[in-house]
C-alpha cells in the first residue's frame, strides 16, 4: 500500500524508493518526514558544541556522529511509542488517519517490537558515552513517557515537547564535558576562579536549553495549527486551539525569548564574537514565522515550521563559531 501522508512532502524518498513491504515501518518511525530528526538532533549538537567551543575547541566529530544515529533511533522510538498510545485519538485526525497503526498496515504487537529494537540499538549508542550523560539519558525516558498523554490533560503539549525534545542539548553537554566541569560543587577544592567559571558554563547550558524549550513551543504551537478543526472534534488540547486568533503573537513572544536567552547563552559561554551574525540569522528565521502565520492556512502552517531545522542549523552553527576568539 502507497499512500503518501500529508504532511510528508510528496516526492519522499520511502514512497519513491523504499520496498513496499518495508514502507509501513519506515513510517512507523517518521523517516517519511525528516524534519523531526532535525529538531531532535540539532539541539543535541549545540550542547556539543557549546561545551566544546566554551574550551575553545570545535565540535567533536565523533559525538556529532553518535547523536545523530541516536537521534534517528530515538525518534523512531518515541513515534511508535506516541502512535501505539494515540492510535484511537489519530484515526479520528484527518492528518493521522492514514499513520501505519490506525490505518491497521502495522498492529500494536508489531509496533512495540519495533520500538524496544530501535530503543535497544539508542541504548547501546548511549552506553559509549560518560556516566553523566547516561545518566541524563535515562532520565529523559520520564519525559518521553508523559509526552503523549499531555494532550489529553493540558492545553499546552507544545511545552512538554519542548523539554522532551530539547534534552539534547543536556546530553550534549554532558557528553562533551567530563563530569567535574557539568557538575562545579564537585570540584570547589579547586579554587573560586574555576568554581565559578564551571558555574557559568552550567549556567550557559541551562540557558541554551530553556531557549530551545520556548523555541519548541512556539513552532509545535506552528504545527498544531494543521490540526485545529479536527483536535477540537477529537477532543484533543494543543496550545494553538487555546491561543486561537492570538497564536501568531504568541509565537512571537516564544520566539523573542528564545533569541534573548540564546544571546544570555552566549554571553555567559563568553564565546567570541564570530557568533553574532549567525545568532542573527537564527533570529531572522523565527521571526519571519509569526508574522507569515494564517490560522485559516494548514499548508503555510506546515512550510513555517519546516524552516526551524535551518534555524536550529544557524544557531549551531553560531555556537561552534564562538569557539574563534580572534
Amino acid at each position: 500500500m502507497t499512500t503518501v501522508l500529508p504532511d510528508a512532502a510528496p516526492t519522499n524518498w520511502v514512497d519513491r524508493h523504499a520496498p513496499a513491504s518495508l514502507r509501513p515501518w519506515l513510517k512507523l518511525g517518521r523517516l517519511d518526514r525528516p524534519t523531526g530528526i532535525w529538531l531532535l538532533m540539532l539541539p543535541g549538537w549545540q550542547g556539543i558544541a557549546l561545551a566544546d567551543a566554551m574550551a575553545g575547541a570545535w565540535p567533536d566529530l565523533r559525538l556529532l556522529a553518535l547523536f545523530f544515529a541516536g537521534a534517528v533511533l530515538m525518534r523512531a522510538a518515541g513515534c511508535a511509542y506516541n502512535d501505539i498510545v494515540d492510535a484511537d485519538l489519530d484515526a479520528k485526525v484527518a492528518r493521522t488517519a492514514g499513520r501505519p497503526i490506525p490505518s491497521g498496515q502495522i498492529g500494536k504487537r508489531g509496533a512495540w517490537a519495533f520500538l524496544i529494537v530501535c530503543s535497544l540499538l539508542s541504548l547501546a549508542i548511549l552506553l559509549t558515552l560518560n556516566v553523566a550523560a547516561v545518566v541524563l539519558g535515562v532520565a529523559s525516558l520520564a519525559l518521553v513517557g508523559a509526552y503523549p498523554f499531555m494532550k489529553r490533560i493540558t492545553w499546552w503539549p507544545q511545552a512538554w515537547l519542548g523539554l522532551t525534545f530539547n534534552w539534547g542539548v543536556l546530553l550534549g553537554a554532558a557528553a562533551a564535558l567530563d563530569l567535574p566541569t557539568l557538575w562545579p560543587w564537585l570540584a570547589v577544592r579547586t579554587g573560586d576562579w574555576v568554581v565559578q567559571t564551571r558555574v557559568n558554563h552550567v549556567g550557559a547550558v541551562l540557558l541554551l536549553y530553556v531557549a530551545n524549550v520556548f523555541w519548541t513551543l512556539g513552532y509545535d504551537t506552528i504545527y498544531a495549527v494543521q490540526d485545529l478543526e479536527d483536535d477540537a472534534l477529537a477532543g484533543v488540547k494543543s496550545s494553538a486551539r487555546r491561543l486561537g486568533a492570538a497564536a501568531p503573537r504568541a509565537v512571537l513572544c516564544f520566539y523573542l525569548i528564545a533569541v534573548a536567552l540564546a544571546l544570555g547563552a552566549w554571553q555567559a559561554a563568553r564565546l567570541g564574537f564570530a557568533s553574532l551574525p549567525l545568532i542573527a540569522v537564527f533570529a531572522a528565521i523565527l521571526l519571519a514565522q509569526p508574522v507569515r502565520l494564517r490560522l485559516d492556512n494548514p499548508a503555510r502552517a506546515l512550510a513555517l515550521f519546516k524552516w526551524n531545522t535551518w534555524a536550529a542549523l544557524a544557531l549551531f552553527a553560531a555556537l561552534a563559531a564562538g569557539a574563534w576568539r580572534g
